[in-house]
C-alpha cells in the first residue's frame, strides 16, 4: 500500500467508527497496513490471507464492513461473498481489485459487493472507501438471515438425548458465571457448537467471539497471533499487528486445540487469564483486555499433565467447569434430527429437491458407528445430496459398519421397520431405543451386573448408565439365562 497520504498521520475523523471488520488480503504487506489503520480508526479487524481462513474466523460474526481482494489463493472472493451470505446482508462489501479485472469486479457486484479500489491504493483510497462504507445504511437481504442466538438454539434443540439435555442445563449455567470453561471430547462431537452457545447465552453475546485453532497455527506463528506484535520483532513484521486477544476485548476468546499449545505459551496463557494483562511479541508494554475464555480439546489433559506435557496450574485455572460432550455413538437419539436438519440445510444450499429418507436409510445411519461423530454425519449427508445419491447410506455406510449387535437385535430392528402406519420419526425413536437396551443388556451381562464395570465398558458415565437401566426396564433376572 503507497501510504502516501494528504490527512499527514493523524487519524482521520472521517473515516473513524467502530465495530468488527472483515479484512481478506492475500498480500502480507498490504494486510499488516491495512489492520492498523483499520486498528487507529477505531475497528476491530477480523484479519485472513485466504477466503477460507476467512469463513473460519468469521463464522456467524456480524461485521460492519468487509474488504476482500478479488483474487485469492484458493476460493476466489466472489466466491467467498457466495459462501458467506450474511456478508451481503449485515454490511457493505469493498472489493480490492488488480488492473484489468473489470469483468470480475461486475460479477462481484452482482454477487453482492459494493464498492472497489485497485491496488495499489492509498491512505486516501482505503479512507474514502472506508467512509463510504460507515455512512452507507445497512441493508437487509431478500429472506434477513436468522439470529444467530436464534440459530444456536435450534441447532442445540435438535440435541435431544439425556447426555446433551444436561449439557443444556450445565450451558446456560456456565453462561452466567464469567469463568474459564473447558470443552471435552473426541473431534467432530460438536465442541464449538458448545462454546458458542455459551457466548451467545452470557453478557458478552454482543461483543466478538474469536477462534483460534491452536493446532492450524504454526507453533513460531501462534505467539503472535494470540497476542500480536510490534514493529521489527522478527523478519518481516513491517507494522505493529494487534492479537486475537486483543481483538475479543469485552468478548470471548474460543482456544481450540489447546492441547496443542506449547509449553512456552502456556506459561503466557496463564499469566493472561491470572491477570487479564500480557505484552506483544517484541513489546515492553503491558496490555490489559477484558476475556473470557473457553477451550477445548479432544485429549485427556490430566493424562497430559501426569507425563509433564502440560502444565498442572494452567490445568486447573482452564478447568473452572468442564464439559465433556459424549460421541455421537453414546447418543444415538440425536441422529434423526441431526439428519433432518442437514438434509433439509444442504438441499436449499444445493439447490435439490428434499426428499424424505426411506425407513432402511435412517437404519443405516442408526447403526453406523459415526467414528468421526456429528462432522463425519454432515458431510456424508452433504455428499449424499450434492451426488443425489440415495442409496449411498445403504452400500457405504452397511459396508463400513461391523456392528455389535447380535442376530437377536437385528431382526428385532427389522421388525420395527416393518410396522405399518408407523411414522418415520417413531420407527427411528423406536429402532434408537432396540439398538441400546440389547447393547447395554450384553455388557450388564458380561459384567454380571456389575454396573460401575458396565458403564466403563460402555463408555458412558455412571449416572447415566443407572438412568438408561430404568428408564429402558432393565432387571438383573435377564442375566440367569
Amino acid at each position: 500500500m503507497n501510504t502516501t497520504s494528504s490527512g499527514g498521520s493523524s487519524v482521520p475523523d472521517s473515516a473513524a467508527g467502530s465495530g468488527t471488520v472483515l479484512l481478506v488480503e492475500d498480500d502480507p504487506d498490504q494486510r499488516r497496513c491495512a489492520v492498523a489503520l483499520l486498528t487507529q480508526w477505531g475497528y476491530r479487524p477480523l484479519a485472513a490471507g485466504t477466503a477460507e481462513e476467512a469463513l473460519e474466523l468469521l463464522g456467524e460474526t456480524r461485521v460492519v464492513f468487509s474488504l476482500v481482494a478479488l483474487r485469492l489463493p484458493g476460493m476466489s472472493g466472489i466466491e467467498l461473498i457466495r459462501r458467506a451470505p450474511h456478508l451481503v446482508a449485515t454490511g457493505p462489501i469493498i472489493m480490492i481489485a488488480d488492473a484489468g479485472h473489470s469483468v470480475q469486479i461486475v460479477e462481484a457486484i452482482q454477487a453482492g459487493a459494493d464498492d472497489f479500489i485497485r491496488r495499489p491504493y492509498t491512505v486516501d483510497d482505503l479512507e474514502t472507501a472506508v467512509r463510504a462504507a460507515a455512512a452507507r445504511p445497512r441493508r437487509e437481504a431478500d429472506e434477513p438471515p436468522e439470529n444467530h442466538d436464534e440459530r444456536l438454539h435450534r441447532e442445540l434443540a435438535l440435541l435431544t438425548s439425556p447426555q446433551m439435555r444436561d449439557i443444556q442445563q450445565v450451558i446456560r449455567q456456565a453462561a452466567q458465571a464469567d469463568v474459564t470453561v473447558l470443552v471435552c471430547g473426541e473431534t467432530g462431537v460438536g465442541k464449538e457448537l458448545v462454546a458458542r452457545a455459551i457466548h451467545a447465552h452470557s453478557g458478552r453475546r454482543r461483543a466478538p467471539f474469536i477462534k483460534v485453532n491452536c493446532a492450524a497455527v504454526p507453533r513460531e506463528l501462534l505467539e503472535s497471533e494470540l497476542f500480536g506484535h510490534e514493529r521489527g520483532a522478527f523478519t518481516g513484521a513491517h507494522q505493529r499487528k494487534p492479537g486475537r486477544f486483543e481483538l475479543a476485548d469485552g468478548g470471548t476468546m474460543f482456544l481450540d486445540e489447546i492441547g496443542e499449545l506449547h509449553p512456552a505459551l502456556q506459561a503466557k496463557l496463564l499469566h493472561v487469564l491470572q491477570d487479564g494483562e500480557f505484552s506483544r511479541v517484541g513489546g515492553h508494554q503491558n496490555l490489559k483486555v477484558d476475556v473470557r475464555t473457553i477451550c477445548a480439546t479432544n485429549r485427556d489433559l490430566s493424562r497430559e499433565v501426569a507425563r509433564g506435557r502440560f502444565r498442572q496450574d494452567l490445568f486447573y485455572r482452564l478447568n473452572v467447569i468442564d464439559i465433556l460432550v459424549p460421541p455421537l455413538r453414546e447418543r444415538r437419539a440425536d441422529i434423526p434430527g441431526l439428519v433432518e436438519y442437514f438434509v433439509q440445510r444442504y438441499s436449499r444450499e444445493f439447490n435439490v429437491a428434499e426428499r424424505e429418507l426411506a425407513p432402511e436409510i435412517m437404519q443405516a445411519f442408526l447403526t453406523y458407528s459415526w467414528p468421526g461423530n456429528i462432522r463425519e454425519l454432515e458431510n456424508f449427508i452433504k455428499r449424499m445430496i450434492v451426488l443425489q445419491d440415495w442409496t449411498l447410506a445403504r452400500t457405504l455406510v452397511a459396508a463400513s459398519t461391523a456392528p455389535p449387535l447380535d442376530q437377536r437385535a437385528s431382526s428385532a430392528t427389522s421388525t420395527s421397520f416393518a410396522m405399518a402406519g408407523s411414522s418415520l420419526k417413531e420407527i427411528s425413536r423406536r429402532a434408537v431405543l432396540e439398538a441400546e437396551r440389547e447393547v447395554i443388556g450384553r455388557a450388564l451381562e458380561q459384567c454380571r451386573w456389575n454396573r460401575v464395570k458396565a458403564a466403563k465398558m460402555l463408555k458412558i458415565s455412571y449416572r447415566a448408565l443407572l438412568y438408561k437401566i430404568k428408564d429402558m426396564g432393565l432387571r438383573q433376572d435377564r442375566a440367569a439365562s
